[in-house]
Parts: structure tokens; sequence; C-alpha cells
């Protein structure tokens, strides 16, 4: 499932999660604390994008560190609210 419906089902996950929270790390990370969830996400960018550049420059793991990045990305979009279809709009829009 190496296409665009591997992402709407993870990103119907993490909007799940969101909306429904259980017991897991991605509906845990959304919620507000005493840290706020947006820069509890944002953190986390920030250490997957490091790891990804470790992993391109040691020329290993770098397709699961760069996973881990877009889940990332992907699960800040759901907490802000941005429907999976802006994305993939944005992605045709540069096509042209």
């Amino acid at each position: 499932m190496a296409n665009e419906k591997i992402i709407r089902e993870v990103y119907e996950v993490l909007e799940n999660r969101r909306d429904n929270p259980i017991d897991s790390y991605t509906s845990n990370i959304m919620k507000d604390s005493d840290k706020k969830a947006e820069d509890k996400i944002l953190e986390k960018i920030a250490e997957e994008a490091g790891e990804v550049l470790i992993a391109s420059k040691n020329n290993e793991n770098l397709v699961h560190e760069s996973v881990d990045l877009i889940f990332h990305t992907l699960l800040l979009l759901v907490y802000k609210g941005i429907d999976i279809d802006e994305v993939f709009e944005e992605f045709e829009s540069r096509r042209k």
C-alpha cells in the first residue's frame, strides 16, 4: 500500500485519536498539559528532523527516520485541524 491510501489511513487514525482519545502515544501527545500539546509536537518534529540528518550522513535508517518525521508532521497537521486533502492539493499545485 505504498500510495495515498496509507497516508489517508494514518491521517484518519490520528484524527480519531484526537477526537476520541485513548491511552496511546498520539492521543497523549495531543492533550494539553503544563506544556502545550503543540509545543510537544513541534519538539518531536525538531528531534525527528535531526535524526533524519544523522541517518542521511551515516547512510543508515534513513527511511525509518524519514517516516518518523513525516508521521509527526502529519500529527501536527491533524492537531491544527488541517484536512489531508489540503496537503494533497498543495502537492498537486506544485506539479503544474
